[in-house]
């Protein structure tokens, strides 16, 4: 088979076609982009809020009415959607909205704007938007603001349960009322680490009893533990160091208090149950 010998032409043309491909790529310089991209953070209480999007400039254009069309689904910012993510539930100028990234539209108008949150993130533009997928629907009235060169999406106005979340650009600023409610988050945590409070002397009871440290000690600890919250867990533990100790009597009392806590515990009844069955009836034997 006769190989195909292509003309010294052809040849230098590709490979100059190559070299310049490449070094094209190479030495693609960086550069600002028309509508780089912006982040702000905020946290109100105990929720973390972000907002990501793209900023375009006013770049002596005019908006309103123009760049972006007044009674027209706006993405708010350019390129890729504009996100709203929350780590706790909140509400939305007023609407209940469960933790979660959303994409932030807006309908912008001359007296009033909606502003929405919905669950595609992936729409392009608005290609793709459907109005099924909104969580919040809100209207609000748009302010005068001082000038601003580039869309900017801010938090004002923080405290531990509200917020607000500003979208400002050209002369133009529309606000958003943001709440959480911290108190009950706050009340919620300190009523949980109160009724986990046992757990601490309970383990260092436990540790002490397994490694065959101070029994007294150990009874000193579980009982601390009892007196916060009496559990099947720290009056188990207490009726061993009892047995281990030679108060066999004491022990099954305070296994058979530890056998009373434990019913309907899913832990007990799939692990501990038979176990402790046993171990009382061979304590009964010895006592």
């Amino acid at each position: 088979m006769r190989r195909r010998l292509w003309p010294l032409a052809v040849w230098i043309g590709l490979s100059t076609a190559t070299i310049v491909s490449h070094a094209a790529a190479q030495v693609a310089p960086e550069l600002p982009q028309p509508s780089p991209k912006a982040r702000v953070e905020q946290r109100v209480g105990l929720t973390d809020f972000a907002v990501d999007y793209s900023s375009p400039g006013v770049k002596a254009r005019k908006i309103w009415g123009s760049l972006v069309p007044y009674d027209q689904l706006w993405r708010t910012g350019a390129n890729a959607a504009t996100t709203l993510k929350a780590s706790r539930d909140f509400t939305f100028g007023g609407t209940a909205v469960p933790a979660g990234t959303y994409s932030v539209f807006t309908i912008p108008g001359k007296k009033a704007w909606t502003v929405i949150l919905n669950t595609n993130l992936t729409v392009a533009a608005t290609r793709g938007y459907d109005e099924k997928n909104d969580v919040a629907r809100i209207s609000v009235t748009p302010e005068s603001a001082p000038f601003r060169e580039r869309l900017a999406f801010q938090f004002s106005d923080t405290t531990d349960e509200a917020t607000r979340l500003d979208i400002d650009w050209e002369k133009l600023r529309v606000s958003v009322p943001i709440t959480v409610a911290t108190t009950a988050q706050a009340r919620a945590n300190i009523d949980k680490a109160l009724d986990d409070a046992w757990r601490p002397h309970f383990l260092s009871a436990r540790w002490l009893l397994d490694s065959n440290g101070d029994l007294t000690q150990a009874l000193g600890y579980i009982d601390t533990s009892i007196g916060i919250k009496s559990t099947w867990w720290n009056n188990w533990v207490k009726a061993q160091i009892l047995a281990k100790q030679g108060h066999t009597a004491e022990a099954v009392a305070a296994a058979e208090q530890a056998q009373a806590l434990g019913n309907g515990d899913p832990v007990y009844e799939g692990f501990f149950k038979d176990e402790m069955v046993k171990t009382i009836a061979d304590w009964k034997k010895k006592s």
